[in-house]
């Protein structure tokens, strides 16, 4: 099953970005789509918690070949029938009384994330549909979970499973946040040291008349031939740019004898 590469995953639920006509979104769920019996079969398996926090969990077989086969939770359907219609949608279809009572498309987004649009019949009659949202999961779960559209009723096996996934996964989310963090903070002091390293440069290229003094502020100007020149006049002092083409930076001696440019500078110039 080529077409079945690209859902091949466990996939975590976006409540927030679910749309419901029927029911409510899951407080949090899976879903994991694997394949089984030498590539043949998919085994869908899904595992969610309501907003009320009770667990449900749910795992049915799959032979995409548009052919009706019997489904096991006969309260929702007596027959189940799939397709991968092109390489990113998988149309899966219930059906009892030889009428369909509930579609499931699964469509891979060019964003990446899997959209399930279930639409189906509520209890009054009217016609309803539901969209779920996925993103891919980095690691590969025991087991998969999600809302799935399909009703199950809570085991303790199912609840016993989620507690200890949900559990699971906000200890590893808090530990890849801080570390998500830390690497912000580790690019932001990068591009900080590249910024003085880069106004260094410029600054010892430039024409020194005097021995700058660590901790102190100065000025580095454009000169008439593009050249640079640094100096102890301000803007402010100059008026402008005073005899030179543009002002660049003012910039402050470190102790490592690196620079770092002084924020408004400019702003208090502008006058």
């Amino acid at each position: 099953m080529v077409q079945a590469y690209n859902f091949l995953a466990s996939w975590q639920l976006f409540p927030e970005k679910c749309r419901y006509q029927n029911g409510e979104p899951a407080k949090s769920g899976n879903y994991k789509i694997e394949s089984v019996k030498n590539g043949t079969e998919l085994q869908i398996s899904m595992n969610w918690v309501s907003r009320t926090n009770e667990a449900f969990f749910s795992s049915f077989t799959l032979l995409p070949d548009a052919q009706l086969y019997a489904y096991e939770a006969t309260d929702l359907a007596e027959m189940i029938s799939g397709e991968f219609t092109n390489a990113s949608t998988l149309q899966i279809s219930f059906i009892r009384n030889d009428q369909v009572v509930l579609t499931a498309r699964h469509e891979i987004l060019a964003n990446g994330y899997l959209q399930i649009t279930q639409k189906g019949v509520k209890d009054d009659g009217t016609l309803f549909e539901n969209i779920d949202i996925y993103h891919k999961q980095m690691s590969v779960l025991p087991y998969a979970s999600s809302i799935g559209g399909v009703v199950i009723r809570p085991t303790k096996e199912g609840v016993i499973r989620h507690q200890a996934l949900q559990a699971m996964e906000e200890q590893t989310n808090m530990q890849l946040d801080q570390i998500r963090e830390q690497i912000e903070l580790l690019a932001r002091q990068a591009q900080e040291i590249v910024k003085r390293k880069e106004l260094s440069l410029m600054i010892y290229e430039a024409k020194l008349n005097f021995r700058p003094v660590i901790g102190h502020v100065y000025h580095l100007y454009q000169k008439q031939d593009d050249s640079y020149i640094l100096s102890m006049v301000s803007p402010k002092e100059w008026g402008g740019t005073g005899p030179f083409k543009a002002f660049i930076s003012s910039a402050k001696l470190l102790a490592d004898h690196t620079w770092m440019e002084v924020a408004g500078v400019m702003d208090a110039t502008a006058g």
